[in-house]
């Protein structure tokens, strides 16, 4: 009698309902990832060789297996929330070891650990090498990512970027009749001045004026002078000016006949002795500057001081580097999330909470920045939805009961046929 036939099939169906109404249930679980019943038919003698007239003695279920496929993905208000586009996990960290995760449903705890919605900590870069500019140059220390909550120190300037057009038509002072010597007082002296802002270890702004004075002596050469805070605050002692290293404490930059700045790229000033402060010394780059017609004029200024601010917000940029915002207007790179992918990543194992552990079948974890490698890449206030296909689902459940119905009807009829038998006189 086939009562093992239908047995094994109303066992796979009732398997089959499970995994369908589990990811019926978590439609809108963000991270999600749908999974698929597999089944194999069974042989009483596959392993010695079967023969044509094997009938089989039912099915199994030889696997759930999980469907990575990509999901949706949902723009949320959180500004911490960060979905994953493309391969790869989120590494967390928890007291039963590293676990993974799609979901990116993240939020500060009260020491500044970023953390899922369930308190495991997320892994990533936690130290930064900024460039004058706050771009990052290089990461390392993999570890629990935490942000300092206490706010940012101030930072005196110690590099400043200036890319000036100065006026090839401009008039040199000393060409005129009398011969104007420069003086800072004295507009008729020099041909463009501007102004930019610096601080020094205090946070404390100061003004640096700068004042350019075409040269007669010399083709296409320009000094520049450059004064701390107006002509007269009494910080310096020979008058407040900057002594910049040239003749009379100027600096001299020369261009070539087609305008392009060839010398004097840069400078640096003799150090400023400020009270209470340590002593202010930038760096001055005027690479880029110019010398065209058309008036003077500033194309591009930076510098990389600041005051001290307090921590105003969080944002995550595409590329998984969190970002501070502060009150004093700076936005400063502070540590980046990091993707982990696996060779095999069927093999994980799910463990609940929206998170999964590694196996020796899944392969060893690699180790990217979002964007590298086959890393995919983060967008930040979204969320990936659920990759659940509900009508899809819908139609597998009505499928999945009708097998149950039929298995369960092949029991019946088997049960008929044995009650015919025991019947017999």
């Amino acid at each position: 009698m086939g009562f093992q036939q239908g047995l094994s099939g109303l066992n796979a169906a009732s398997k089959n309902l499970d995994v369908i109404s589990n990811n019926i249930s978590n439609v809108s679980t963000v991270g999600f990832k749908s999974s698929r019943t597999e089944f194999s038919d069974v042989y009483a003698t596959a392993t010695f060789g079967a023969n044509n007239l094997q009938a089989g003695l039912g099915a199994q279920t030889v696997s759930v297996a999980q469907q990575f496929a990509q999901g949706g993905l949902s723009v949320s208000n959180n500004p911490l929330d960060v979905a994953i586009s493309g391969n790869g996990f989120f590494r967390l960290s928890g007291e039963s070891g590293n676990t993974y995760t799609r979901s990116g449903q993240f939020r500060m705890d009260k020491d500044g650990f970023l953390v899922t919605n369930t308190g495991e900590n997320v892994t990533g870069y936690t130290n930064l090498t900024l460039d004058t500019s706050f771009n990052v140059v290089g990461t390392s220390n993999l570890g629990n990512i935490q942000i300092d909550l206490d706010g940012i120190n101030a930072q005196a300037t110690t590099e400043l970027s200036l890319n000036v057009n100065l006026n090839s038509a401009a008039v040199p002072p000393a060409s005129l009749t009398p011969a104007i010597a420069f003086d800072a007082t004295d507009p008729a002296s020099y041909n463009y001045s501007t102004s930019v802002s610096v601080y020094d270890s205090l946070g404390t702004e100061h003004t640096v004026r700068y004042f350019f004075v075409k040269e007669n002596a010399v083709a296409n050469t320009w000094t520049a002078y450059a004064y701390l805070d107006d002509t007269n605050a009494g910080l310096i002692p020979a008058g407040d000016q900057m002594d910049l290293g040239g003749p009379a404490g100027g600096h001299t930059m020369s261009f070539s006949d087609t305008g392009n700045l060839t010398g004097g790229l840069s400078t640096v000033n003799a150090a400023v002795t400020i009270s209470g402060a340590l002593p202010l010394e930038v760096n001055m780059d005027f690479t880029g500057s110019s010398q065209y017609f058309g008036g003077s004029g500033v194309n591009s200024v930076s510098q990389n001081g600041f005051q001290s601010g307090s921590l105003v917000g969080l944002g995550i940029g595409d590329d998984g580097v969190i970002s501070g915002r502060y009150s004093n207007g700076v936005n400063q790179p502070l540590q980046q999330l990091v993707l982990v992918t696996f060779r095999n990543p069927q093999s994980m194992v799910p463990v609940g909470q929206n998170q999964w552990v590694a196996t020796l079948d899944a392969g060893s974890e690699t180790i990217n920045k979002p964007g590298e490698g086959v890393a995919g890449l983060l967008q930040a206030s979204s969320v990936e939805d659920s990759n659940t296909d509900l009508t899809g689902e819908l139609v597998n459940l009505i499928i999945a009961q009708r097998l149950y119905q039929a298995n369960a009807q092949s029991i019946t009829a088997q049960s008929t046929i044995l009650q015919t038998l025991v019947n017999l006189r």
